[in-house]
């Protein structure tokens, strides 16, 4: 057993920037191929799980949590019922359909895809995109079998079971269906991991078929990375091309790809399509978007029919588009709503939901000719519940509630939001909490704080079974929806990005301050949790204010910012500098060092710290958590836990099977039981 802490080797490494200089002695830990190097993730690992002998489990716990054999509500679909299921003891979903027509037939269920059959042999699996042939009867699907996110390609006979001889490998994971049925749309990556190409593959049935495969599109400006999308209507298949800040969509017709809209700098809007026209969804008059149709044969702007104009309180987000009906997903003062537009007479409608704060989303259907619309709700306190909704009668059925095995009383818990005001800030920043109703608001509860704050992602509410095991032990759970992110649109982004990152740090650390505050919890007993940019937002605010916090959790975090963003030979790291900023600018340069985790790292008393790294991440690479670990091993003045766990055979998001997922779930939560005292039963 491992009691003392690895201490990585120092080698000195001088980083010289315009005069600046940053020695940085941890920089040999981006030599995978270095025995040392694994060598020192191994011991890390090892220290970890000595460490965490001592700490409770909590998987049986949460397993018992989980319908482990359950399915997802149907999906009609040309004569079919399609949907997923799971199998208790088995790691992953089995896809399959039922002929409407044999629906009650007990025996009539096909298997288009088994997880767990394409897994074996695998300690990874993970299944990228998915595309039926307009006739049905063949499948083409992508696989990941290590955690890099690189997919293969392959096509299932569905009537006989077996794959064709195609095979496409190194695709980015996308794939569509033309209308011919014989021809197939992909995209694969460069050298830096960004989607940067557009195939198209002919189904001629032999092996080397992808040799001679037509490219279609190659988009060389390195901030911008290809997608590929089929309308709803099935008249078109869309190349999607998209910077952090800058869209551009195209159209593959006749053999090329027609522009719909030429890019403009900061300009972002996406397409779909319904008769004559395409309904493109653009900020070009505001930053919260309006939503424009325009003829299919001549879509320039001065072709546009304004249908909704821009509201700077209510974002559009999402189109859903059907044959009579549009279904519109847009954030009205930071809450999620469904509206619906019904195309004959231009009547509007909010579907009325009964909570303060919960998420909602429209489940894209698959039956473009159907007045139904699928969607989803949840809220920190609801399961997830599946609706079909018929937009004409206004009409809603339950068809799926998430089942929570042993019971579930969601009159036992209680949400609750808040704002906390900030001088700076354009609006005050909303906080969203639950906890268990009889926990007093007396400073004694554990909390668990929860931030993202990057992309103009939004953090909305949603239900977790697994977080009761921390629920029924009294903690209060919070999710601070903090500048950067998208939780109020479009600017909430603008004013937390490039050199407004700090602003999130702030954020972050008021709502930290607010909920102390309010008595929710104290600082011995507050811990906070963030991962990828959320993991950058744990290194900045565990540095900026150490003291506020008893533990922390790190997932992959993106920590040795400076130098990721120096290094464009690094996977993605060129389309991130709308999002950072590019250090070539000294201004963006000494930013970027103001905050970066890694580089800021001092002598201070830090909290516990439990740190997580994937081996083949794409996107932040291990050696990020390794150095940021090893340079707080040697600074930190506390003697509290520093933890950092390596899977060493997964990528950005960890393991991928179900029950694996679950074990990394009740490790961290074990993690914060001990970090912050908790008693376990």
């Amino acid at each position: 057993m491992q009691t003392l802490p690895p201490v990585a080797a120092r080698r000195p490494h001088a980083i010289e920037t315009r005069g600046d200089v940053r020695e940085d002695p941890y920089f040999w830990l981006r030599d995978r191929d270095d025995p040392e190097v694994r060598a020192y993730l191994e011991a890390e690992n090892a220290y970890t799980e000595a460490w965490m002998k001592g700490a409770p489990d909590l998987y049986d716990e949460i397993r018992r949590r989980v319908k482990e054999t359950d399915m997802t509500a149907p999906v009609p679909w040309r004569g079919y019922h399609y949907y997923s299921r799971t199998e208790e003891g088995k790691q992953y979903s089995i896809h399959c359909r039922r002929a409407v027509a044999q629906a009650s037939a007990c025996d009539s269920e096909q298997v288009l895809i088994d997880g767990n059959l394409l897994a074996e042999g695998h300690a990874y699996f993970s299944l990228g995109g998915m595309a039926l042939n307009p006739e049905h009867t063949l499948l083409a699907y992508s696989t990941d079998t290590n955690g890099d996110e690189t997919y293969e390609l392959r096509v299932k006979d569905l009537a006989t079971g077996e794959l064709l001889p195609d095979r496409v490998e190194r695709t980015a994971g996308p794939v569509v269906f033309a209308e011919d049925g014989r021809t197939l749309y992909y995209t694969t990556l460069d050298a830096a991991h960004r989607a940067d190409k557009v195939w198209r593959h002919t189904l001629v049935g032999q092996a080397s078929a992808c040799q001679d495969d037509v490219l279609i599109y190659d988009e060389t400006d390195e901030r911008f990375t290809v997608g590929i999308e089929k309308s709803k209507s099935r008249r078109f298949v869309f190349i999607e091309l998209a910077s952090h800040t800058t869209t551009e969509v195209r159209v593959i017709d006749d053999g090329g790809a027609r522009v719909v809209l030429p890019r403009r700098q900061d300009i972002e809007y996406d397409v779909t399509h319904n008769g004559d026209y395409f309904w493109i969804r653009i900020n070009d008059t505001g930053k919260t978007f309006r939503l424009v149709k325009a003829p299919v044969a001549d879509p320039r702007p001065e072709n546009f029919t304004e249908i909704i104009a821009v509201d700077p309180n209510v974002q559009i987000e999402a189109q859903d588009h059907y044959e009579g009906h549009l279904a519109l997903q847009v954030r009205d003062h930071g809450q999620l709503k469904l509206r619906i537009l019904r195309h004959t007479d231009g009547d509007q409608h909010v579907i009325e939901m009964d909570e303060a704060a919960y998420t909602v989303s429209p489940v894209p259907g698959p039956e473009f000719h159907s007045k139904t619309l699928r969607f989803q709700y949840t809220s920190l306190v609801t399961p997830l519940s599946v609706f079909d909704y018929d937009m004409d009668a206004r009409t809603r059925v339950l068809r799926k509630e998430q089942e929570i095995p042993g019971g579930y009383d969601r009159s036992r818990f209680i949400t609750e939001r808040f704002e906390v005001g900030q001088a700076s800030a354009c609006q005050p920043v909303p906080v969203t909490v639950v906890r268990r109703r009889d926990v007093p608001l007396d400073g004694q509860a554990p909390a668990l704080l929860y931030g993202y704050g990057s992309y103009g992602i939004p953090i909305d509410p949603a239900f977790n079974s697994d977080r009761l095991a921390l629920l029924e032990r009294g903690f209060v759970f919070a999710i601070a929806h903090i500048r950067g992110g998208g939780d109020l649109g479009k600017p909430w982004h603008d004013e937390g990005k490039l050199r407004k990152k700090q602003n999130t740090f702030r954020d972050f650390i008021a709502a930290a301050e607010a909920l102390i505050a309010r008595r929710y919890t104290s600082p011995r007993r507050l811990a906070i949790y963030g991962g990828s940019a959320g993991g950058l937002l744990i290194g900045a605010v565990l540095n900026l204010r150490p003291d506020l916090f008893a533990a922390a959790i790190a997932k992959v975090p993106f920590v040795d910012t400076l130098s990721t963003m120096m290094d464009s030979t690094l996977p993605l790291t060129i389309g991130e500098y709308e999002e950072w900023g590019n250090p070539d600018n000294p201004d963006d340069y000494a930013y970027i060092k103001s905050y970066s985790p890694y580089d800021n790292v001092a002598a201070k008393d830090y909290p516990a710290l439990l740190v997580t790294a994937g081996l083949n991440d794409p996107r932040v690479s291990y050696w990020e958590p390794a150095k940021w670990v090893a340079k707080l091993r040697t600074l930190k003045t506390s003697n509290r836990p520093l933890l950092l766990k390596t899977n060493l055979g997964a990528g950005h998001f960890g393991a991928s099977g179900r029950y694996e997922r679950m074990k990394e779930t009740a490790f961290e939560y074990a993690f914060l039981l001990r970090a912050l005292n908790v008693q376990a039963g």
